[in-house]
């Protein structure tokens, strides 16, 4: 008898165990910060994939640097920007939203909502036919949120997203694949440059406004890279190599003002919320000296055809360098895995010219004492 009631209290020993360790594993995934991304191709890791749409990154040699060497929908030939952000702190990475593997505990780590070709405003990207568009990304934000409240509650859901890290990039295509994308488009007819500048910084400010209303307490806001000196603009319009002088104004123009706009935010709720990267000077370090940074070239793009390898996309049947880490351009437009590191390092311990008010760094050492 005395034997039975040892070997029952055993058992129900390690069922209050195994139940206490259960728990603790749930409430640490709880509490591990999480992740949401939103923007365009920067920093979309493969929602795309599962829209009919022409902007795709689901082919070789795309992904040819990543772990499983396979295209995953980055626009890169490995790790893209919030992948690295993931990696270097420690995080698990997140999936895309549309992914079905999306679900119980791997929805608690975050969620990617970036869909290459869309910008600030819903008429970027129209030629992409079906993406996501900042609109949506935000709805979809909305809807995540409710799955993750069946999973946690509510209440543990509003934590959750309240001591998440949020990374947005957008602007880029507003530009590029908007106003100057045909000579004489239909924003450059309705705008001169600096307004056009003045009414995306506007239309910015209600994404960000959103964001904020949806739980959003920590974003890192990126500018607009050096759009004039990357191998499609190149192609188009260099002859000797120099950066399109007009998109490097443009650039010169919206960036100051999203810094200004993010500091303006900041005042208004009396709080660090937003933080300004500044991703042209981060991009500009390696463009203006590649050498410096150990690459041949932030001319001409690893993968593409005609001058610069700048025309079109990349294919299958693209010339493609054999060592990615020596161009800072991986296809027409956006930066190579190494690239995106050497950002990722500003973003986290860059001083007050890469980021402002504070770096990653700073905000995850104060974010742990509250």
């Amino acid at each position: 008898m005395t034997k039975m009631m040892s070997c029952s209290f055993s058992s129900f020993s390690f069922t209050i165990i195994l139940m206490l360790s259960l728990f603790s594993f749930s409430l640490h995934k709880v509490e591990a910060r999480a992740f949401f991304v939103f923007g365009d191709s920067l920093v979309d890791n493969g929602n795309n994939n599962y829209l009919i749409t022409s902007a795709r990154a689901d082919s070789p040699p795309y992904g040819i640097d990543y772990p499983s060497h396979r295209p995953t929908g980055r626009f890169s030939n490995g790790l893209n920007i919030p992948d690295i952000i993931s990696e270097q702190l420690g995080m698990e990475p997140t999936l895309p939203y549309l992914s079905p593997e999306l679900t119980g505990d791997k929805l608690l780590v975050g969620a990617n909502f970036a869909s290459a070709g869309v910008g600030i405003l819903n008429d970027t990207g129209i030629q992409f036919l079906n993406i996501i568009r900042i609109g949506k990304q935000l709805e979809y934000f909305e809807q995540y949120q409710r799955r993750v409240s069946g999973v946690i509650g509510a209440e543990q859901t509003q934590q959750l997203v309240n001591s998440a890290l949020v990374l947005i990039t957008l602007g880029g295509n507003d530009f590029v694949n908007n106003y100057y994308l045909v000579p004489f488009s239909a924003r450059s007819r309705q705008f001169s440059l600096p307004d056009y500048v003045r009414y995306l910084i506007s239309e910015y400010r209600k994404i960000l406004q959103k964001l904020y209303e949806l739980g959003a307490r920590r974003v890192l806001v990126t500018g607009t890279g050096p759009m004039g000196c990357v191998p499609a603009e190149l192609a188009q319009r260099s002859r000797t190599g120099e950066c399109a002088v007009e998109l490097q104004l443009a650039a010169s123009l919206f960036n100051p003002q999203l810094t200004q706009l993010l500091s303006d935010l900041n005042a208004q709720l009396a709080a660090d919320v937003f933080v300004a990267a500044n991703t042209y000077a981060m991009h500009m370090d390696f463009v203006s000296n590649p050498q410096a940074y150990g690459f041949v070239t932030s001319k001409i793009a690893c993968c593409g055809q005609g001058p610069y390898n700048g025309i079109g996309l990349c294919t299958p049947l693209s010339n493609l360098c054999p060592n990615r880490d020596l161009y800072a351009f991986w296809d027409p437009f956006h930066p190579s895995e190494k690239a995106n590191r050497i950002i990722v390092q500003q973003i986290l311990t860059g001083s007050s010219e890469y980021m402002n008010p504070m770096n990653l760094s700073s905000i995850m050492a104060l974010d742990s004492r509250t």
